[in-house]
């Protein structure tokens, strides 16, 4: 397709500031269309950083669920969502990696992993492709903002865009006739998305929900006593079960998954299932409840009677290992939030015991800080966004990625949607350049 009109000998500039996932994928997009010149910015001295960083464990890029269940975890923006989604998901993201040549796999859990594990060579392939369209990268140049202004009530695609940015040089500006910006949340600022950009566009009328932890871990009200934190900070505890206890004395559904004991509480993959309501609870109530299944293979029923069985010389602790497989972390756990008088004759008490391991109650009072979270809600509302994503107050800014009023939990939905958010952009950025000048 041919962007330029006949009598334009210049390609239209297009500049995106960010090189995450977002900004790299409106970037391919943008750089496959004729005429059109593709720059992309970056502060840090290399792209792609957090990308890196979250597939140091595993790249964990999507997920085989159906579509329909894959949409619904972007909870109250899942309309929205739905339609990057319904362009680009997870069947395109694996048919798109292998055209990179990084094969991909299905792991038990239904989660979409490259063959290798690792983010690193699939981050060269892309980026090597970029460099081969013509794609050209500024790295270490953090954007300062606008040189020139911008009055919110003109719609017209002819103005062009003055971006200011530092460099190790001092400052420089950039002429630019459209802007994607792919700038992140405001978690892990050592990686570059350090939310410094939400004040720029608040001063251009653009409105942002503040950056609150989303995939974080939380702590609990009553701090550990030293014996828990110094024996069992940092262990896994598993299997385990997971439910909200609401205000009005409802419960979230059962979720099945892991955590890891903290120095300050809790955290892992079932909280972060989990941390959109939690932190909605605190926020609306100063506190939340989570209840733990500390034995989810086990029936009520069965760990009333065991506990109710003679154990004969056996300790408690010896009895619950030997017969239901409870013990470390699990046992400090339960000896930790159950009262004392319930250990000492169990079998007396043995329904409120056997209760008390199934639904363990924690009361959580604040997320973790922002920077520790794996990603961060808030961001621009969709309120100041066109469909396209093109802010409605600054024409010709198109907006991608995690800085979006928008959140998901692990397991591929935050990596998904990013791609996905960046093609959005990236063709209502060439829409917007094609229209009548």
């Amino acid at each position: 397709m041919t962007l330029a009109a006949p009598h334009q000998t210049q390609p239209l500039r297009v500049a995106v500031i960010g090189g995450g996932p977002a900004g790299l994928m409106a970037a391919e997009v943008l750089s496959q269309s004729d005429g059109v010149s593709v720059q992309v910015f970056d502060a840090m001295p290399s792209v792609g950083r957090k990308f890196l960083m979250a597939g140091k464990g595993g790249m964990n890029i999507t997920h085989s669920e159906a579509l329909p269940q894959f949409v619904a975890r972007y909870g109250t923006t899942q309309n929205t969502i739905g339609k990057w989604l319904a362009e680009f998901n997870a069947s395109h993201i694996q048919a798109w990696m292998q055209s990179l040549g990084v094969e991909s796999f299905v792991g038990t859990s239904g989660r979409i992993f490259p063959n290798e594990m690792k983010a690193a060579p699939l981050l060269r392939a892309w980026l090597h492709r970029l460099r081969t369209y013509g794609v050209q990268f500024h790295v270490r140049h953090r954007w300062l903002g606008w040189a020139n202004t911008h009055d919110s009530t003109s719609h017209s695609n002819t103005q062009t865009h003055t971006l200011r940015f530092a460099n190790p040089q001092g400052e420089c500006e950039v002429m630019a006739d459209a802007v994607i910006l792919a700038l992140g949340g405001g978690s892990w600022a050592r990686l570059g998305s350090d939310g410094a950009w939400v004040s720029m566009l608040q001063a251009q009328n653009v409105s942002v929900s503040p950056l609150r932890a989303s995939n974080s871990g939380f702590e609990v009200a009553a701090p550990w006593s030293e014996y828990l934190r110094s024996r069992f900070a940092g262990q896994p505890i598993k299997p385990l079960s997971a439910r909200v206890q609401l205000a009005d004395g409802t419960h979230t559904d059962w979720q099945r998954g892991e955590c890891v004991l903290t120095e300050h509480g809790i955290e892992g993959g079932l909280i972060y299932a989990l941390s959109s309501i939690l932190r909605s609870q605190i926020e609306q109530h100063g506190h939340a409840t989570l209840q733990l299944d500390l034995l989810p293979d086990h029936s009520l029923q069965r760990v009333t009677d065991t506990l109710l069985q003679s154990r004969g010389s056996r300790s408690l602790a010896n009895h619950l290992q030997s017969r239901l497989g409870l013990k470390g972390v699990k046992t400090a756990l339960m000896h930790e939030l159950l009262a004392r008088e319930l250990f000492v004759n169990a079998q007396a008490h043995a329904e409120a015991l056997a209760n008390g391991i199934k639904s363990l109650t924690l009361t959580l009072s604040a997320t973790r800080p922002l920077d520790e979270a794996i990603s961060s809600a808030g961001g621009v509302r969709f309120a100041s966004l066109s469909e396209s994503l093109m802010l409605t107050p600054i024409p010709g800014v198109f907006c991608a990625g995690e800085m979006l009023d928008w959140e998901a939990p692990t397991g591929g939905y935050l990596l998904t949607a990013c791609f996905a958010s960046g093609r959005v952009a990236a063709h209502g950025a060439l829409n917007w350049l094609r229209a009548p000048r």
